[in-house]
């Protein structure tokens, strides 16, 4: 039975013979990936392209809705494997099975039905969902480009420019993806460990399913649960978001709300009932392993509950008291809020004589020790995989070319191959298009050509190292402040010009380490390459319209999007990421790293936590050489502890406590005791939790939301700890605040 594809399959061998050898030298692997392939499965089929179509859209369309709102759910890519098994299933059951033929296709007869719903076709589909989100990112970053200038800026873009932003960010990191495959895919000591969490759920929802609740109906149970549940959450109740109980006991004190704040404090005791706000910025706890969470719980400990306290009520560092503790919001030096609009002049450069009449910028405490931990993340990342996992990487680098073709290998090259030229094609057709952005379009852009050039080199050159480290050790060194740094020394006083270079630069690295590990996926799974270009190239370019059309008819159509402080009370449009990435245009490229980070600026000492990162790995490797027998001394792992709270701001105390308890219940409570359960449900139920809320949150707003059909009672009136967001400096005086 034909399908509509272009693949040519070979018949399939009666067994497959694998030599002692050719087995994978990875235990990790060996134990996971199936050392078979039925090359007969068809890929192309009408189900994977109408289902890989509507969730690659659907799945754009939502996360790119919720990006926007104070509780940005990603729905990931999980979701769409677990959802689409039983849409699959039942397609393959009703489609007719009705032969055709196509002129020009030779004597070859096609179906819209060939068969069972495959495995084969469900990696495809999934990949086609994910094409646009760089590790579970949720939607295109050089959308908060647009949203920024816009929203924050108000100034204008064009839809085209903003288009083009969006789709050569996100497709120029394919081309680096496509030369570098052969160094990071083909050869077996790249493993890829992430990818082995998917192929063993993949092979989980196609193993026979007995027993008296199916998986399938376990979801649709969920799902209809969380759906149901979220209007409290969500509408009704929206206290329940963040439940700080220590704010509603002491309501008078600022002190104690600033401690017990889940949204602008420390959070102590702070816990949700919204799903949405345990899995908005951290994903699913449902699918984090236990040491990992626990790597966080202890990184966030000790910067939440000792760092920051120590730094504000112990020291006064910076003048912490004279700002909010929690808050990324930038201020002057008396505590106000700074006008960032005021010091952008004309040209949309900064206006040096507004800006010295309001003077420096100041921070949070919170934002200042963020960039701080942030530069240490960095530095220990580097010295942390060179000390730990430097000759492990040498030596499967050294053997993946020394070393025999294993068995998946093996099997891949009876595919076709992908031809270099494509990805030639690709990757100049990219860049020319984005050279004319930068030269046509350039009073919206505002980076010359040099600049795009110089990020294209940058992200050429640290993809291939990135991608071995990741490949081997699952940890994925970041561009962003690097990049961000560099161009804020190179070209200040422009703002969009550092965001594109910093999206240029980090952005395409990031999308080809991502194409690189479904690349990966792809290769356990044993999909034809040519499929695989195909559905990522045309998933990419999907999601990436799709993002920016939903970002257009948002920022258009919701008055004050973004702005916090003229926002109804209680209203979701406060875009906290967005907040923070034009908090970092104004640091970084409007005023500049010098004025800030630098010599002009109020936070210079922070540089030296560049120096404390880089050699904290090194003080634990020596340690762990001079005392071999303890074992508990390689399990401290710097660059997740010092980069636990990396997501915060914009992500809050409460969802770290709600993510860090959940993820506990059920990846060591569960795990432990109730292994089958665990093994059979627990990534059903992550997939059913984020769609239940995902389609209740889009009702919710096409029904109420644009009624303006409100619910106003205590339980719908924020968490109830305003005064968390107060200074406690004498003189200090902010509205609706005490005044010492």
């Amino acid at each position: 039975m034909g399908t509509l594809d272009i693949e040519s399959y070979p018949k399939p061998d009666k067994e497959e013979d694998v030599d002692e050898d050719e087995l994978s030298p990875i235990e990790e692997v060996r134990l996971t990936v199936t050392n078979t392939d039925d090359h007969t499965l068809p890929v192309w089929t009408f189900r994977m392209w109408f289902l890989g179509i509507l969730s690659c859209g659907l799945l754009s369309f939502l996360n790119q809705f919720f990006a926007y709102r104070t509780e940005p759910l990603i729905i990931t890519q999980i979701t769409v494997q677990v959802a689409v098994l039983p849409i699959g299933h039942f397609m393959a059951r009703i489609i007719p099975e009705t032969k055709f033929h196509i002129p020009g296709f030779g004597s070859r007869d096609f179906s819209l039905n060939p068969g069972p719903f495959n495995m084969k076709e469900h990696v495809l589909i999934s990949i086609f969902a994910n094409a646009g989100s760089a590790f579970g990112s949720g939607s295109a970053y050089a959308v908060g480009i647009v949203t920024i200038i816009k929203a924050f800026y108000h100034r204008n873009i064009s839809f085209l420019a903003g288009w083009l932003l969006i789709i050569t960010t996100q497709v120029l990191g394919y081309g680096w993806a496509g030369l570098l495959r052969k160094y990071v895919v083909e050869p077996a000591h790249m493993w890829w460990p992430s990818t082995l969490v998917q192929v063993s759920l993949f092979r989980a929802l196609h193993e026979k399913d007995e027993g008296r609740t199916s998986r399938a109906k376990f979801f649709v149970i969920a799902l209809v649960c969380s759906f149901v549940w979220y209007v409290v959450p969500g509408y009704l109740f929206t206290t329940l978001t963040s439940i700080s109980w220590v704010c509603w006991t002491f309501s008078k004190s600022v002190t104690a709300q600033q401690l017990g704040s889940g949204m602008r404090g420390l959070g102590l005791g702070a816990i949700s009932l919204d799903w949405s706000a345990v899995a908005s910025f951290l994903s699913s706890p449902l699918i984090c392993p236990f040491f990992a969470i626990m790597n966080v719980f202890a990184g966030y400990v000790m910067i939440i509950y000792i760092a920051i306290p120590c730094a504000y009520w112990g020291f006064n560092l910076y003048n912490a008291k004279t700002f909010p503790i929690f808050s990324s919001h930038l201020f002057t030096a008396k505590g106000e809020i700074y006008n960032i609009t005021a010091i952008v002049n004309d040209k949309f450069e900064i206006d040096m004589p507004k800006y010295q009449e309001q003077g420096h910028i100041n921070l949070s405490m919170f934002f200042a020790l963020s960039y701080g931990f942030g530069f240490a993340t960095i530095a220990s990342t580097l010295t942390h995989v060179g000390f730990f996992y430097g000759r492990e990487i040498y030596e499967r680098f050294r053997l993946s070319y020394k070393g025999k073709m294993d068995i998946h290998t093996r099997l891949m090259k009876r595919y076709p191959e992908v031809p270099n030229w494509w990805f030639h094609v690709l990757l100049a057709a990219t860049v020319i298009v984005s050279l004319l952005l930068c030269t046509v379009l350039k009073d919206q852009v505002q980076m010359p050509w040099w600049g795009l050039l110089f990020s294209c080199a940058l992200a050429f050159i640290f993809t291939l190292p990135i991608s071995i480290i990741t490949a081997t050790t699952n940890q994925t060194p970041g561009l962003n402040i690097i990049t961000e740094y560099v161009m804020g020394i190179i070209l200040p006083g422009k703002p969009i010009a550092n965001v594109c270079f910093k999206t240029y630069g980090y952005m395409s690295m990031a999308q080809a380490v991502s194409f690189l590990n479904d690349f990966k996926l792809g290769h356990y799974m044993k999909i034809p390459p040519r499929s695989m270009f195909l559905v990522q190239f045309i998933g990419t370019i999907i999601a990436g319209t799709v993002n920016i059309g939903v970002a257009w008819w948002l920022l258009t159509s919701i008055e004050n999007i973004c702005q916090e402080e003229l926002l109804p009370a209680n209203s979701p449009w406060t875009c906290p990421g967005d907040r923070v990435f034009f908090d970092a245009s104004v640091i970084w490229g409007l005023v500049g790293p010098r004025r800030i980070f630098g010599p002009l600026g109020n936070y210079p000492a922070l540089n030296w936590f560049f120096l404390g990162g880089a050699v904290g790995p090194i003080l634990v490797w020596l340690l762990h050489k001079a005392f071999p027998k303890q074992s508990w001394i390689p399990l401290i792992n710097l660059p997740v502890l010092l980069g636990a709270t990396s997501m915060m701001p914009p992500a809050t105390t409460v969802n770290y406590n709600s993510w860090i308890l959940v993820g506990t219940i059920f990846n060591f409570f569960v795990f432990r005791y109730r292994k089958q359960w665990w093994q059979r449900y627990n990534y059903v139920l992550s997939a059913a939790l984020d769609a239940g809320v995902a389609f209740m949150a889009v009702l919710l707003y096409f029904s109420v939301s644009l009624e303006n059909i409100n619910v106003d009672w205590w339980g719908t009136r924020g968490e109830h700890c305003d005064l968390a967001r107060c200074p406690t400096a004498k003189g200090v005086i902010v509205d609706g605040c005490p005044v010492y």
